[in-house]
């Protein structure tokens, strides 16, 4: 637990020290992690895969399907699900082969598992970097759509693979019915544990009680939909999706304490699977030599399956967006020449993570006869260094090859400048329809002070939509009271009504959740500053 603390302490010190630098932070905890397993007299920190798959993966795969837009997931979900479901089974297949044929001794089917091992992007990972590049939101949509939807497809060929190579071997049939079962179970469990975190969110007074039963949800979602053979994965996933696309609905004290709790789980987490990930480089290393199996042909035979997923994935995405009958990825109105480059950084943006590591080391010892089961070891080696691999060469890599295609969208910039002005325009506009339709009974004054109360809550209102028109499209280098108890309710009214509207515009598809997101945060700002005003009396 001190050795846990520890590389806590200290990933979270690199990632402040990543930050400072404007460097990626998953880029140097890796590279510092593994510097530090090369230590010699340290002792090796090992974190059992149960533990990764069920408390580590939950709380990061829901922090990044609550930033996720559900609008734009759904209509980009044919190449979310062209990637994300068939890409894994033909990267498992693909890379489990060349495996079979790499590496003497492994059997086929303990190839295929190392195929499914390695085939998914890693949710995190890609979420991660991809923040800190700033990719377009198109491009953002659909890796960070097949990542949270990929797990589901790899372990279920990854089980079904490891019953195979332990002694029994599965049916097509039984595979698609387990891979038919997961998703359902996880999709219905997800959408049920979401309406609930949701009600929960809507209809409990205290927000630390709401917000915490809120942190609960990843990890009840996981474990109910993997106890009733469904995807925990998928269950989460749909739970974020579903919360999130709510947010409007929740109550605004909760949505900024529910966003100051979820950033910091996220970056204690990420902070520490980047670490550990560097940390497991010496272990992984000794654990083959120990087998006796020659060092030198596996790592040739790793290096060979690392650069054939790399290049399959990058082959992948250009065969979808250019071959006739599933070129559909970016096709739509795109600057000339956009297209490919979009297309190659999606295809180099394949970096995996926590997944392989703990799909890994879930690797069972021995088979239904009790013999050891054949090529544990080497699996481990080869996702492991496959995942550094992937993490430091694209990674790093990544930055520069963004900058040399010029993969950025000042069109969305503006656009989004432009449409964060109309959802002002239109919160403004429906705060003072709002007003103009008040009556003294609905506000609980007499006439003379309802009047006074509106012209000021109308002059703060107009005030305050043309102050933020201004400072829309500006840096935040550039950005820069109530007097009773009655105004102060009307003013938290008129917030209200304002938020109601813009969700309104998302809903009706003429607001991008990213814009809406933002007007939406000031708001909550201006209601918890009028809220603590009030209290402060």
């Amino acid at each position: 637990m001190v050795q846990l603390i520890l590389v806590l302490i200290g990933a979270l010190l690199v990632t402040a020290l990543a930050r400072s630098r404007e460097i990626a932070a998953p880029l140097l905890l890796v590279a510092v992690g593994m510097a530090v397993s090369l230590v010699p007299g340290l002792d090796e920190l090992r974190i059992e895969p149960e533990l990764l798959l069920t408390v580590v993966l939950p709380p990061l795969l829901y922090a990044a399907a609550l930033d996720s837009s559900f609008t734009n997931f759904r209509a980009r979900i044919r190449p979310i699900v062209h990637h994300g479901v068939l890409q894994v089974i033909a990267t498992s297949f693909v890379l489990g082969w060349i495996a079979f044929m790499l590496i003497p001794d492994l059997p086929l089917a303990s190839a295929i598992v190392l195929g499914a091992v390695i085939a998914p992007p890693d949710a995190v990972t890609a979420a991660a970097i991809g923040r800190q590049l700033k990719l377009p939101r198109r491009v953002m949509t659909v890796l960070g759509g097949e990542s949270l939807i990929n797990d589901a497809a790899a372990l279920t060929i990854y089980r079904m693979a490891v019953t195979a190579a332990a002694g029994t071997t599965p049916t097509l049939g039984q595979g698609i019915w387990v891979f038919a079962l997961a998703v359902v179970v996880g999709v219905v469990l997800g959408l049920g544990f979401g309406m609930l975190a949701q009600l929960a969110r809507q209809h409990i007074p205290d927000v630390q009680v709401a917000t915490l039963l809120g942190v609960l949800v990843p990890f009840i979602a996981y474990l109910t939909a993997e106890e009733l053979n469904g995807s925990g994965v998928l269950a989460v996933v749909t739970a974020g999706l579903y919360v999130g696309h709510n947010l409007p609905r929740a109550r605004a004290a909760g949505r900024l304490q529910e966003h100051t709790v979820w950033a910091a789980i996220n970056l204690l987490l990420e902070s520490l699977v980047f670490a550990y990930i560097g940390l497991q480089l010496k272990s992984v290393v000794s654990e083959v030599l120990d087998s006796g199996r020659p060092a030198g042909g596996i790592l040739l035979a790793t290096l060979l399956i690392l650069l054939s997923a790399i290049a399959f994935r990058v082959l992948w995405m250009f065969a979808s967006n250019y071959l006739p009958g599933v070129s559909h990825l970016l096709a739509s109105a795109l600057r000339p020449g956009s297209r490919w480059r979009r297309t190659t950084v999606l295809g180099w943006a394949g970096m995996r993570g926590v997944v392989t590591l703990a799909a890994a080391g879930a690797i069972p010892f021995t088979t239904e006869s009790g013999a050891p089961l054949p090529g544990r070891e080497v699996i481990q080696f080869v996702a492991a260094l496959v995942t550094v691999g992937t993490i430091l060469l694209q990674g790093t890599t990544l930055p520069p090859l963004i900058r040399l295609l010029g993969v950025t969208d000042p069109e969305e910039a503006r656009s989004d400048d432009q449409a964060e002005a109309e959802a002002r325009r239109t919160a403004t506009n429906a705060a003072l329809a709002y007003l103009d339709g008040l009556t003294p009974a609905e506000a609980g004054c007499e006439r003379p002070a309802l009047d006074r109360m509106v012209s000021r809550i109308r002059d703060l209102v107009e005030h305050q939509g043309l102050a933020a028109a201004e400072q829309v499209g500006r840096t935040p280098a550039e950005r820069a009271d109530t007097s009773t108890r009655t105004f102060s309710e009307l003013r938290r009214d008129i917030i209200e009504v304002q938020r109601s509207a813009i969700a309104d515009e998302r809903d009706a598809g003429n607001l991008d959740d990213e814009v809406l997101r933002r007007v939406l945060r000031e708001l909550d700002l201006q209601e918890a500053a009028l809220e603590g005003s009030w209290r402060n009396r």
